[in-house]
């Protein structure tokens, strides 16, 4: 039977007497839990594995004498796989920290184990805002975006630009719940209306049924509460049957650069979305994905972005706090700190664990608008740090207030 979780060592450590000696609390093992061969794997995979490793190099662990080790492991989107990896990382190799876990039902299972055992949650890649709402733990910090910050700024925008009906083609799962919910709340809060809503599979491979519903509604926007691998047969199979060409928008509710990448501009051009880190932003980010295009011939995406952020955090919180034993602890150091990174600059992290920083409105460029590989965005506006997430008086986290 194969294994879903395989170790790898990250090579911080440097021989006895050569590191300084500031930290002293032994081995920090992190593991990194995601979908490394189905419909999410493309989006961070192994990729964060590479981006947990090169957070660890750039912090300069082994000059301040900590070693860190990091583990990875397939949960293939099964909340049962996940929690049996987690469990036999916890129990057995006892790890510290998990990160990343994209799939809201494999998250939300993983969240409550890691309250029970101490541990630090580093949500990345799982998108319900429920993680800082009535989901939120004090072993959890929600990084890099969530449902509320994409519907809020893709609702928002399309419902001013005119597109006030819709129709939702959603996933049957936690996350595409979540999506939908908070970006239907977005619309009737705007004047919107919601004409009517379909769920399909998870994963899915034939929308044909679901998008000719949404033709036939008449809605102005499909709303597509789904992602990856979902998202981009929705738009491939909605082309087919004309559906932006019959006047209707497809509103990509999570999208991502292999998204693009995988759908080509002359499928993908005008979508709208919402996005917290793009490579052709400035210089810094340019230099990076160019380090990151040579190690994985592709451009990243925001999650792999935010284990980078959410690892370093994390090591910054366990250097401040001298051990890496009590989760709890660390997560409070965490929220005590300012982020700073060289990928998502300065931002905090809130008593809920929701990460705070800008979110940018993107559309899709036309072929032609485009000047050379992965030049896929042009950039409508830039949604501030504090108006880009849910307020921390909505969320019903318990944590608020105590």
């Amino acid at each position: 039977m194969r294994k879903w979780w395989t170790w790898l060592s990250v090579f911080v450590a440097v021989a006895t007497g050569t590191a300084n000696a500031e930290y002293r609390g032994g081995t920090i093992r992190i593991g990194v839990l995601n979908d490394q061969s189905g419909l999410y794997a493309d989006i961070a995979g192994t990729a964060s594995v590479w981006m947990a490793r090169k957070a660890v190099e750039d912090f300069g662990a082994a000059a301040k004498g900590m070693n860190v080790e990091i583990l990875s492991g397939d949960h293939l989107n099964k909340p049962d796989i996940g929690l049996n990896i987690a469990r036999q990382w916890f129990d057995v190799d006892k790890v510290d920290a998990i990160a990343d876990v994209p799939t809201s039902s494999v998250a939300l299972a993983v969240n409550e184990l890691i309250r029970e055992k101490n541990k630090v949650f580093l949500a990345v890649g799982p998108a319900t805002s429920d993680l800082t709402g009535k989901a939120c733990s004090p072993n959890t910090v929600h990084w890099i975006y969530d449902t509320w910050a994409l519907a809020n700024g893709t609702g928002n925008a399309i419902v001013k630009r005119g597109g006030d009906t819709w129709f939702f083609l959603t996933a049957d799962y936690a996350f595409g719940y979540a999506l939908e919910r908070d970006t239907e709340a977005v619309v009737l809060k705007s004047g919107g209306k919601v004409l009517g809503k379909v769920r399909h599979p998870f994963p899915g491979t034939d929308f044909s049924s679901f998008l000719l519903q949404a033709k036939a509604s008449g809605a102005k926007v499909v709303g597509l509460a789904n992602a990856g691998g979902d998202t981009i047969n929705s738009i491939k199979q909605a082309a087919e049957f004309g559906i932006v060409q019959g006047g209707q928008k497809l509103a990509g509710l999570l999208i991502f650069i292999t998204d693009i990448h995988a759908l080509g501009l002359k499928t993908a051009q005008g979508l709208i979305f919402t996005d917290p880190w793009y490579w052709d932003q400035n210089d810094t980010n340019r230099a990076f994905a160019k380090e990151y295009f040579a190690a994985q011939g592709r451009m990243p995406s925001y999650t792999v972005v935010g284990v980078y952020s959410a690892v370093f955090h994390y090591l910054r919180a366990v250097e401040a706090l001298g051990s890496h034993t009590d989760g709890k602890a660390v997560v409070s150091k965490m929220k005590e700190l300012p982020t700073d990174d060289k990928l998502m600059g300065k931002g905090s992290v809130r008593i809920d664990g929701r990460k705070i920083h800008p979110m940018y409105l993107f559309e899709v460029k036309k072929p032609e608008e485009s000047k050379a590989p992965w030049d896929y965005y042009k950039q409508l506006a830039t949604i501030p740090a504090q108006e880009a997430f849910r307020p921390l008086d909505q969320g019903e986290c318990p944590l608020v207030g105590h």
